[in-house]
């Protein structure tokens, strides 16, 4: 079983309307706990198997398949970029990336794994998850994931306060950048240019000139 949560590291739940089969997990997972979608919280995440990986939003559990070896390659080449850049500057915020619990909400009922994060408050950072909004969220986009990621997470990310939210399609090869912060309408970004990240005014870019490489050698 999933180890028992700590004080702060509490659980989700999330709307149904947004749901494809893909994103749902399996009923019969859940057969024991006897609740409805909506009712469930971070003692049943807790609970589900270490194999099992699941978001919890608003109560609701959204199945999470095993990343490709694509998706893996953008999600780890992003954060070796983030990283290399703090340790440059000698910054003082913490890169992690998935799988990772976020306990976004601070409340019983969400909890979400993003691909890539950068935390810049450490008094966020608990023993088993991240209590609150990090600075920066990252989400490399897959078709089991899509419509969630655009959808109820984004909308989760600007309320919780999250400062900025990028979302990689790695199939359509853009950068789509919501700065909540300054409140800036979306902006989409071809990738053969640098891609400036905001909460570091623009000093901080992410080349994906490399990692395309990568994926077209995987693709053939």
């Amino acid at each position: 079983m999933k180890e028992e949560n700590n004080k702060t590291c509490n659980y989700l739940e999330s709307d149904r309307n947004f749901q494809e089969n893909a994103d749902t997990i399996s009923e019969a997972a859940f057969q024991y706990a006897e609740k409805k979608d909506g009712e469930y919280t971070l003692e049943d995440y807790y609970n589900l198997p270490d194999e099992r990986r699941v978001e919890l939003i608003d109560g609701v559990f959204y199945d999470m398949a095993a990343p490709s070896i694509i998706h893996q390659v953008g999600g780890l080449d992003i954060f070796r970029q983030l990283s290399d850049y703090v340790e440059s500057q000698n910054g003082s915020c913490l890169v992690l990336a998935s799988p990772l619990d976020v306990q976004l909400d601070c409340d019983e009922w969400t909890m979400l794994q993003p691909d890539v994060v950068v935390i810049c408050d450490w008094d966020k950072v608990q023993n088993r998850c991240i209590y609150g909004a990090p600075d920066l969220v990252i989400e490399i986009l897959s078709p089991s994931t899509m419509r969630r990621d655009q959808t109820i997470k984004m909308n989760k990310y600007r309320n919780a306060g999250v400062r900025e939210y990028w979302m990689i399609d790695l199939k359509q090869k853009r950068v789509i950048v919501y700065d909540f912060e300054n409140q800036k309408p979306p902006v989409i970004y071809g990738m053969k240019e640098p891609v400036p990240v905001q909460i570091y005014g623009g000093d901080c870019r992410i080349r994906f000139d490399r990692m395309l490489d990568k994926i077209n050698r995987l693709e053939l």
